[in-house]
C-alpha cells in the first residue's frame, strides 16, 4: 500500500460551492543555501532522552536538505562514526565537539559553542 502526500490547504475548512477551487498552502519550498563564511552553526552537547549516550549537536544550517545531508556526511566522515541529518540539526554519535568546531572553523564557517 502506498503511501498518500497530504495536502495542506490554507485557511479554508470548508466550502459549499460547487466550482470552488482550494489552493495549496505555500511555504514547502527549501532555501538556498548560504555560503559557509555566512553560515552561522552551533555546535553543542546533548544526552537528554538518550539513555545517557552523548551526541554532539550542530544547529543553524541555513539552506537545502541537500546541503544539510552533504555536511553531515563530511562531519561523519571526520569523526569517523554515525550520525543523522533531520528538521535542521545534525546529530553526531559521541563527545566530538572541539574536533567538529575546528573542522568547521577551518571551512570558514562562523562556529559557536554552547552547552556541556
Amino acid at each position: 500500500m502506498a503511501k498518500q502526500k497530504k495536502q495542506r490547504f490554507e485557511g479554508i475548512v470548508y466550502s459549499t460551492s460547487d466550482d470552488f477551487e482550494y489552493n495549496e498552502a505555500e511555504g514547502g519550498e527549501e532555501q538556498e543555501t548560504l555560503p559557509n563564511d555566512k553560515q552561522r552553526l552551533k555546535v553543542g552537547l546533548d544526552k537528554k532522552q538518550r539513555k545517557g549516550k552523548v551526541v554532539t549537536i550542530v544547529t543553524g544550517f541555513v539552506g537545502t536538505d541537500a546541503g544539510l545531508e552533504d555536511l553531515a556526511r563530511k562531519l561523519k566522515q571526520k569523526c569517523g562514526v554515525g550520525g543523522s541529518a533531520k528538521d535542521g540539526e545534525i546529530l553526531i554519535q559521541g563527545d566530538f565537539k572541539e574536533k567538529i568546531i575546528q573542522y568547521l572553523t577551518s571551512e570558514k564557517f562562523q562556529v559557536k559553542s554552547f552547552g556541556g
